[in-house]
């Protein structure tokens, strides 16, 4: 396999300098091989102030340096340690300064979390090839529900949160426990029949499940196939607020609507009240002001049309008048109109009368004239030919192949300019000489300025 980049027949003959052989190298790794999961041990662990990880992976017979970015290990919930069996999504890379081998760590984990990962992934494929997650079957919360219930162990934080919220954003709306436990073997089959169970009673218009936050073994019973089935087929909407922000669960996928907390979960379900308020508020004023601007221009339409309102026999008599006064205007504009008429056809019988055109003088004109056209004609090529005539000459001077044919030259340097001032080229410069007919190159052993 060829390491560089370029081919092999030049690599015996061009000599790298270690940047460029270390930068080949590194390229070549970032770009042959891709990101790959890799297990050891933690070792030599070193945490900077900008907040890098810096550390080795080792096994029984050899180890990696390895470099985690701040940005990258941010959201884990967990911090590693000397010692600890982890696995790691990473790029191979070269550090080129150094020359080192090593890994650019995108992603941590403890060991023994790959398995759990893969049979979440393998679970959430299964579930979705069903149709379990499909956007189109999710049901829409209730705008004002009348009665909440809430899915959870009744010693969780999370419960606590989720109830505080309520009683704060929508203290009028009742809730109902379904307590289950939310963590262990025999959670998933809990959490499952409380769904069931609030289906069954049907006295909640959305059901919240919830759990705080916690490793994934921790969240596993909301990876159980049970309880995606529960949730999915559940005809109560239900908001999934399990864990923090960055968890995700089966349930997430199986739930009408996934909040990232519980606290979310719980603002998702119920209106603030102080914002219902707010907005009664704002809408009555608004149907005030429209219910009075509405009698206002009732009001002022009722003026305008009491204004217009005239009696019958004075609307009869101003149309009289009306019509009155437009006969007048079409007996005067008929009249004025044939008066025109009549003096018009007067003025073309007199000059039909007086006209008595000679055509044998018109003829004779013609032939004058057209005599005259065609000297013009003549006088006007003869012109332009004498004014093309000199144009050529004229040409024929400037032409530059003129000049070479008296014994000139053209002179330019090696970027095909022409070389007008000695100051242009210096002793050693090769330059082209163009003749009359065809050219040489030369070149410049000394110059002059005079």
């Amino acid at each position: 396999m060829n390491l560089f980049p370029f081919p092999l027949a030049n690599f015996v003959r061009t000599v790298l300098t270690v940047s460029e052989l270390n930068s080949n190298t590194k390229q070549f790794l970032e770009q042959n091989i891709p990101l790959l999961w890799v297990k050891g041990e933690i070792s030599n662990l070193k945490c900077y102030q900008s907040g890098h990880w810096y550390f080795s992976l080792k096994d029984s017979s050899a180890q990696i340096r390895c470099v985690l970015f701040s940005h990258k290990h941010q959201y884990m919930d967990w911090q590693p340690k000397d010692g600890m069996q982890v696995e790691v999504l990473a790029l191979v890379t070269l550090y080129e300064p150094r020359g080192d081998f090593q890994l650019n760590v995108e992603t941590m984990r403890r060991a023994g979390l790959g398995e759990l990962f893969e049979a979440f992934e393998r679970l959430k494929a299964k579930l979705d090839k069903a149709g379990l997650f499909n956007p189109a079957k999710k049901k829409s919360l209730p705008a004002f529900p009348k009665q909440i219930g809430i899915i959870t162990s009744l010693d969780t934080a999370a419960l606590r949160d989720v109830l505080s919220t309520l009683q704060r954003r929508m203290p009028s709306v009742p809730v109902i426990l379904y307590p289950a436990l939310v963590q262990g073997k025999t959670a998933a089959g809990l959490i499952a029949a409380a769904i069931t169970t609030a289906n069954q009673r049907a006295e909640c218009d959305v059901l919240i499940i919830c759990r705080g936050g916690g490793s994934i073994e921790d969240l596993w019973a909301f990876n159980e196939e049970i309880v995606a089935f529960a949730i999915a087929t559940s005809t109560i909407p239900v908001i999934c607020g399990v864990g923090h922000e960055t968890d995700f669960t089966i349930a997430d996928f199986a739930a009408d609507v996934r909040a990232p907390t519980p606290t979310a979960a719980a603002e998702i379900a119920s209106k603030d009240h102080k914002e219902l308020s707010q907005h009664l508020k704002t809408l009555q004023m608004r149907l005030a002001r429209a219910m009075l601007h509405r009698v206002e221009n009732a009001m002022q339409q009722l003026d305008m049309l009491s204004h217009r309102l005239i009696y019958p026999g004075d609307r009869i008599r101003q149309q009289f008048i009306h019509l009155q006064h437009l006969q007048d205007r079409l007996i005067k504009t008929c009249s004025h109109q044939l008066e025109k008429k009549q003096w018009k056809l007067l003025e073309f019988n007199q000059r039909l009368a007086t006209a008595s055109p000679n055509i044998a003088r018109i003829e004779e004109h013609q032939k004058v004239l057209t005599a005259r056209l065609h000297s013009a004609c003549i006088r006007h090529f003869e012109t332009l030919s004498v004014k093309l005539q000199h144009r050529q000459a004229q040409l024929s001077h400037l032409n530059p192949q003129s000049v070479l044919e008296r014994g000139y030259s053209i002179a330019y340097t090696a970027q095909n300019t022409i070389i007008r001032d000695s100051k242009q080229i210096h002793g050693g410069d090769r330059i082209q000489v163009k003749f009359a007919h065809g050219m040489c190159e030369a070149d410049v052993t000394k110059t002059k300025n005079t």
